[in-house]
């Protein structure tokens, strides 16, 4: 019989400020964790855009978390000094070196420190990549990607696909995870034990060829059976 674990607002504030402490991108003293009903709102300044996003996958990683509310504001340092059109030019720099993003297939804009990504690919993880090349450049406050996915592959038996790199990764239990499908749709139900296994599931379903959405309806269940 599982016996259901669940932890007190108090706890989950305690060990989303070591986890904060402990990671060493984040400067814990200038951000506040507040908790009500295992949701963490995360207020205060970050050095840069990077440093945010960060500090709330640092809370995300932490177990009894059911959703991250990220308030904090990027407070540049006059030491990066970076115009609009210095986080442009980095920007497109980062982009034509990557090896994972078509060349042509992203446009850029930046205004006030903001990057707004706009265009077309055919993959989650290129989506995802010209994002992540973004997060740590100078200057930067945030970032909006309006990129677009659109499979050219047939979706052929995406459901088995995905439930087979389901029971390949170590860090979930496929067993309590259904995937359904309806044509390039993926539809997640069940139940995880984290906000970051929540992810790693929607990571996964949206890797399988020829998906082109993923609505991701798992649950949390705070039972001792992640706990093993």
């Amino acid at each position: 019989m599982k016996t259901t674990v669940e932890k007190t607002d108090s706890e989950i504030k305690t060990d989303v400020l070591y986890e904060l402490k402990y990671e060493p991108r984040v400067k814990t003293t200038d951000i506040g964790v507040l908790v009500k009903d295992g949701t963490v709102t995360l207020n205060g300044d970050a050095t840069s855009y990077g440093e945010k996003l960060d500090a709330v996958n640092a809370a995300k990683r932490i177990r009894g978390v059911n959703a991250v509310a990220d308030e904090i504001k990027v407070k540049l340092t006059n030491s990066y000094g970076q115009t609009d059109g210095d986080i442009a030019a980095s920007a497109v720099s980062q982009i034509k070196w990557s090896t994972t993003i078509p060349a042509g297939s992203v446009q850029i804009t930046v205004r006030d420190g903001w990057i707004t990504l706009e265009g077309e690919v055919e993959w989650r993880y290129q989506y995802t990549a010209a994002q992540d090349v973004m997060q740590y450049l100078a200057g930067v406050k945030g970032v909006s990607n309006l990129i677009t996915i659109k499979p050219k592959l047939a979706p052929e038996d995406i459901s088995i696909a995905i439930k087979a790199a389901l029971e390949r990764n170590a860090q979930l239990k496929a067993d309590n995870i259904q995937v359904d499908t309806l044509g390039s749709n993926v539809i997640l139900r069940g139940t995880v034990g984290s906000c970051a296994e929540h992810e790693e599931a929607e990571r996964v379903a949206w890797a399988a060829p020829g998906v082109y959405s993923v609505d991701n309806k798992l649950t949390y269940s705070w039972t001792n059976e992640y706990l093993e």
